[in-house]
């Protein structure tokens, strides 16, 4: 369907869908666009759907409505149209928009012998393609054909700098490298213009090696500056007095310049900033070479390096909102999965405080120990739940100690035998019988073995036979230690089986936050290791944590701690 994304504003990054025939645009809240933008209207315009035609009406708002920089009253919207209401900027998309044709039926991919016919005969990397412009072109002495031929070098090497980063600061750094080894200039600069205020702002700025100035400060002209913003255009001058545009009393009489170049960064839809150079070419020097450094073929190239830039700094702007709105509604999503899960453990703490209230007022002891059965089961509920959130959002490296994966995974069977009876649920743990001592996080080891086998005794709690059996091992040759985790449950789907490590995805409803799996995935990656899962539905589910680790040394440790060789 139609929808509304905004690219620059108070709501940067957030998408409202156009579902309805109209849709009102302003910063009441009744408004199904609600803008959190001053200069909005309370009820600004309204965007009419019918069919796949839809329509900008301003409702006479104080400040107008644009469409791609002009002021609109009624304007039919195309799909990448820009909208702009007070200071937010939205960008239109409307993906039922023309009717795309199917070429499925005339497009076909082969195998076999039949593909036998196609040889590749040669093929060549990026970085070879790209020597064709350090090759000499033999056989012509034209001028203009070595003039063409650099200035694609220079384009190319441009578009190539500006695909290779997301970051504006390295982005805008490597352009004015680019454009020094390109102009004979002395100083350059980049400003870019503030989404908030529409001032520009310097962001980068660059003098030429070996040059020394002065006055290190470059003072650029307002009189310049305001022309190529306000007539979207590169201007050149070597003389500020000779060109009747300037007003010979502006700033720039005022400053050493005689040669300059100040271009605007025009992206798709507006001027995202400037481009500045200049030199202090001396008159003597001008005498002596004979005419300017810059001349109006640097001033094409350098509008042509000023508009793939802009591009760049677009695209990068639109990346960043993008994943703003990944993360807000990653934020939003985990924020209603916890709400619910808390909710639910609440009302268990709030019912057994209630019966303990009861029992208390009645003197009713085993009333009172009921109460704080529940009580101890949702507060143990909440603290793990705390545990995983911190464990999964926190990245952290292993802290490995001399440990006994046997006695780490029997106080984890210790510690859920009593749910497992609870339950009605067979507990077996069979460990292996020569496991050594191997150095890992056992706190970590610990949580994740819990987490599993906790899934297995809720996988087993409708079985009236269930049954679940911890195994430990030891692959010497391998250096790998397991823990397989094995129950006779309801087992997964296959179609489930690519989602069971997704946070906050369950198949406990109420009863599961969706961290646990994650979250124990979460740790044996951190070890070097993995989790391997094998389940078939209605027969049970196979689980097995592995891990490399090395084997402790006792010996070599009591080396290193008495280096002297007092240990006997």
């Amino acid at each position: 369907m139609p929808s509304l994304f905004v690219i620059q504003g108070r709501d940067q990054g957030t998408r409202f869908e156009l579902d309805r025939e109209t849709v009102s645009l302003g910063r009441e809240a009744s408004n199904a666009v609600q803008l959190h933008d001053t200069e909005v209207s309370r009820r600004h315009a309204e965007i009419r759907c019918d069919g796949k035609l839809c329509t900008l009406v301003d409702l006479g708002s104080s400040n107008g409505s644009y469409v791609n920089g002009q002021r609109v009253q009624h304007h039919e919207l195309a799909s990448g149209d820009r909208l702009q209401i007070g200071r937010t900027l939205m960008l239109f998309t409307n993906p039922v928009e023309g009717d795309l044709e199917d070429l499925s039926s005339k497009i076909a991919i082969i195998r076999g012998a039949a593909a036998d016919g196609s040889r590749i005969v040669r093929s060549i990397s990026q970085k070879e393609g790209s020597e064709i412009f350090g090759t000499e072109i033999v056989g012509t002495t034209s001028p203009w054909l070595a003039r063409a031929r650099s200035n694609l070098q220079i384009m190319y090497r441009t578009a190539l700098a500006v695909s290779h980063t997301l970051d504006i600061d390295q982005l805008l750094g490597r352009i004015t490298e680019l454009i020094f080894e390109w102009v004979e200039a002395d100083r350059g600069c980049v400003m870019l213009v503030n989404s908030e205020t529409k001032q520009l702002e310097p962001k980068v700025r660059r003098n030429r090696k070996g040059f020394a100035a002065a006055d290190d400060k470059i003072t650029i002209s307002k009189t310049i500056l305001d022309f190529v913003m306000q007539h979207n255009e590169g201007v050149l001058t070597s003389d500020a007095s000779e060109d009747d545009r300037w007003n010979p009393t502006a700033s720039l009489l005022q400053m050493n310049v005689r040669e300059a170049m100040c271009v605007p960064m025009q992206g798709r839809y507006d001027v995202v900033g400037v481009i500045y150079i200049d030199t202090s070419i001396s008159p003597q020097r001008m005498i002596s070479h004979g005419g300017n450094k810059f001349t109006e073929e640097h001033l094409k190239l350098m509008i042509a390096i000023g508009h793939q830039a802009a591009l760049a700094v677009e695209d990068t702007s639109y990346y960043s909102a993008m994943v703003q709105a990944e993360r807000l509604a990653a934020v939003g999503q985990t924020i209603a999965t916890l709400s619910h899960h808390i909710k639910n453990i609440l009302q268990g703490i709030r019912g057994g405080s209630y019966l303990i209230e009861m029992g208390l007022g009645q003197h009713d002891e085993e009333v009172v120990r009921k109460g704080w059965n529940m009580v101890d089961r949702n507060q143990n509920k909440i603290s793990s739940l705390v545990m995983d959130m911190l464990t999964f959002s926190k990245e952290r490296e292993p802290d490995p100690v001399p440990s006994d994966l046997n006695s780490v995974t029997a106080d984890v069977v210790e510690l859920m035998q009593s749910r497992a009876q609870e339950m009605n649920v067979r507990l077996e743990y069979r460990p292996f019988d020569r496991m050594p001592i191997a150095t890992f996080d056992s706190e970590a080891l610990h949580r994740a073995i819990l987490n599993v086998v906790t899934n297995a005794i809720d996988a087993c709690c409708e079985r009236e036979d269930g049954s679940v059996v911890v195994t430990t091992d030891h692959a010497a040759e391998d250096g790998v230690f397991r823990v397989v985790v094995e129950d006779n449950g309801g087992g997964i789907a296959p179609e489930d089986l690519s989602h069971i490590f997704t946070p906050f995805i369950s198949n406990k409803g109420s009863r599961g936050t969706g961290l646990g799996l994650p979250v124990s995935q979460k740790i044996l990656k951190e070890h070097g290791g993995q989790i391997q899962v094998d389940s078939t539905p209605n027969a049970g589910s196979r689980f097995t944590l592995e891990f490399p680790a090395s084997v402790f040394d006792s010996a070599v440790q009591n080396t290193v701690s008495d280096p002297e060789g007092m240990v006997e």
